[in-house]
């Protein structure tokens, strides 16, 4: 009886195990089933060294417009070949079999060959963008003889209004080692980024958010079939508070000279609507690549094409300056309206003689016809009373030697002179003879013409502490509404200045009278001239008669003029720059004219980017005139 029922458990566990190897068999038959007979095809398609690459894919990058919806930085189509080196039995034998069919440079070849070495073998490389479609049709035919080689079609940074716009919108450039970060974006072969200016500022905004694409490619790499794809995020779209129009107007008419700036601002939003520097260069060669001797060019050129003057040049204000000792003397109580002092044409401090622009001098002057006639001497006298420190004082409250925090980040500070600043710099103390020599915009006072157009607009638009804006929209946001404070200067002095500064234009004794506008008289302005000295005139110069436009051009002194209109109600102030110019009533004036002349023709206030809707596509809008 034993033996039968140990013949029995043995026949059930035979049993099981059968039954569980029958299954695990018909399960491994059902799944060979499927792999070669229903994905059978799948699964060819993808032996014989085929394999999947995932591309990553570059968003379109945000455009520029003006405030009116104009194009000042677009995406024209580029085509471009690549080469990706794994897939390449030979890197450099597929580079020299290229060259049979489309022209490559020796030097974009060795370039590449550095690249691969540092780049993982996987990372497609950029040999040459910019291709023709008649370059693009040789390679694709030919791409069989040609291993690791593909085309593709990407974008390139295109810049309408050219040199007009350089230093304000900036250029894209390739990306360097130390930019580099996580953003998968910058390892695409030829992605550029802003290097400067507005597309730099608002690089990450524009620059959008990259996509894949996952694409079978065969043996010799190329693309058989896309399998998945997640489309990029186009950039945001940045309007601009410039006026396009009146930004070609003021670098036109800046290149009449060898190297000046000019800004025009609107003096109760702050909002900017021209921002010229003369000389510039074509951001449309950066986004292609400089060459090395154009590079060497720009950076010899005497009247520095590469820096954005309007922000970045420092300067003393010279005679502009007056409207600040003027005010600092009225709070310090040492002018009022009926003082007058007489001018010989020099002003005497110890052993020092301090001369007058005017040789004979302009004799008996109060504060209206000092500003008009832009005496020194009467400022020399005031500036010795009241001392430096309220001349500093009074010139930090109106935005001079301080960053706006502005939107280009090329922007520079600027100096206001203290008496302690003197002593942490020099480690000398502040001499009663500086402070005659700063009362007039020299010395060591240095400004930018960006902060010389802030400081008209405080002074005209009734005490109000503005700030520069140029930045309108980034996509849908707009910037919050500003409620700039009032400044703590009574509106009776600010009136003052406004009326010495129309005497300047437009009063016959003016010095600036001979660039008044004369017809239509609505559109005449105020404002004031200055000569900022380069290098000190000798005894010797001035007793033979020397004049400025005798001189070298580098030791010319540099022309000024600070304005504003309409004159009833301001709404627009200008700064001018001229280097090395003639004299501020002779070069900077005239330019000064003209550009608030047009602003007041084309009236961009008219039309607030603040109030505007969220930006439609720029093929909807329309230019308030064509450009």
């Amino acid at each position: 009886m034993k033996r039968s029922s140990d013949n029995e458990k043995f026949t059930r566990r035979a049993f099981f195990v059968g039954a569980a190897q029958g299954t695990f068999l018909v399960v491994l038959g059902g799944r060979l089933a499927w792999l070669q007979i229903a994905q059978g095809s799948r699964y060819k398609t993808l032996s014989d060294e085929n394999r999947i690459n995932t591309k990553i894919l570059p968003p379109t990058r945000g455009q520029i417009v003006d405030r009116f919806g104009v194009p000042l930085a677009v995406n024209n189509q580029n085509f471009r070949v690549l080469i990706i080196p794994e897939q390449a039995e030979n890197l450099e034998k597929s580079l020299r079999a290229l060259q049979k069919y489309i022209d490559v440079e020796e030097s974009s070849i060795q370039t590449v060959l550095k690249q691969a070495k540092k780049s993982p073998k996987y990372v497609p490389l950029e040999i040459k963008d910019d291709l023709s479609w008649e370059e693009v049709a040789k390679v694709e035919v030919n791409l069989p003889d040609l291993p690791g080689l593909s085309t593709n079609v990407g974008e390139i940074r295109g810049y309408p209004l050219g040199e007009a716009t350089a230093h304000l919108i900036g250029y894209v450039g390739a990306v360097n080692k130390n930019e580099l970060t996580s953003d998968p974006l910058l390892s695409v072969p030829g992605f550029k980024i802003g290097k400067s200016a507005i597309e730099k500022t608002h690089d990450l905004a524009m620059r959008g958010k990259a996509g894949s694409s996952d694409v079978e490619v065969n043996v010799v790499g190329r693309e058989v079939r896309e399998l998945k794809r997640i489309d990029p995020v186009p950039g945001e779209r940045v309007m601009l508070t410039i006026d396009g129009e009146l930004q070609r107007f003021a670098q036109k008419r800046l290149s009449e000279q060898q190297s000046a700036s000019a800004v025009v601002m609107n003096v109760h939003s702050g909002e900017v609507y021209a921002l010229a520097s003369y000389p510039a260069f074509d951001p449309n060669v950066f986004s292609r690549g400089i060459s090395a001797a154009l590079w060497e060019e720009l950076l010899a050129n005497p009247g520095f094409p590469l820096t954005n003057k309007a922000i970045a040049g420092q300067y003393p204000p010279g005679s502009t300056f007056k409207m600040i000792t003027a005010l600092a003397g009225l709070k310090a109580g040492k002018i009022t309206t009926n003082r007058t002092v007489f001018c010989p044409g020099h002003y005497i401090l110890g052993k020092g003689r301090f001369h007058c622009w005017k040789k004979g001098g302009h004799g008996y002057v109060n504060l209206s016809d000092a500003l008009a006639k832009s005496c020194d001497v009467f400022f020399y006298q005031m500036a010795n009373e009241m001392g430096i420190d309220a001349i500093s004082e009074m010139a930090s409250q109106f935005g001079l030697g301080k960053n706006f925090g502005f939107d280009l980040s090329e922007e520079r500070p600027g100096l206001v002179p203290t008496r302690d600043w003197k002593k942490a710099r020099f480690n000398e103390t502040w001499q009663p003879g500086e402070t005659i020599v700063n009362a007039i915009g020299q010395g060591y006072f240095l400004t930018t013409p960006l902060q010389l157009a802030v400081m008209t607009a405080r002074l005209v638009n009734g005490g109000y502490e503005v700030k520069p804006q140029i930045t309108g929209y980034v996509g849908d946001k707009s910037p919050a509404p500003q409620k700039w404070p009032k400044m703590k200067v009574p509106d009776a002095h600010l009136k003052l200045m406004m009326q010495g500064m129309n005497k300047v234009v437009n009063h016959e004794r003016g010095t600036a009278y001979g660039s008044r506008v004369k017809d239509p008289p609505e559109f005449a302005y105020a404002g004031k001239t200055g000569t900022a000295q380069v290098r000190r005139i000798t005894m010797q110069q001035r007793a033979s008669g020397v004049k400025n436009e005798d001189l070298a051009w580098r030791e010319r002194h540099h022309a000024l003029f600070v304005g504003y209109a309409p004159l009833d109600k301001p709404v627009y102030a200008c700064a001018v720059v001229v280097e090395h110019g003639v004299g501020g009533a002779l070069t900077a004036a005239p330019i000064a004219r003209d550009l608030l002349v047009e602003v007041q023709k084309r009236n961009p206030a008219g039309t607030p980017v603040a109030v505007q809707s969220a930006p439609a596509p720029a093929a909807q809008i329309k230019a308030k005139e064509p450009i």
